[in-house]
């Protein structure tokens, strides 16, 4: 395995566990605060938001890393 396939590879991963790792907090704000802790549940967004980009641009962002290196 090249090392651009291995950083996709690695990428996805990272990306699926940000978003893995940020749902708990949020289902935590949506089921225990309705009304007032919606903005306690920003954060955990944003590294949703990181999260779904890593497991897009894998590919993207593998070839921005690794932009010297032939194939």
């Amino acid at each position: 395995m090249k090392s651009k396939q291995l950083a996709n590879v690695l990428i996805k991963i990272l990306g699926l566990s940000l978003f893995v790792n940020a749902i708990p907090p949020i289902l935590t704000v949506v089921l225990t605060m309705p009304r007032f802790g919606w903005w306690h549940v920003f954060p955990s967004l944003v590294v949703v938001a990181i999260g779904g980009y890593f497991v897009r641009q894998s590919q993207d962002v593998a070839a921005f890393l690794f932009k010297d290196e032939d194939e």
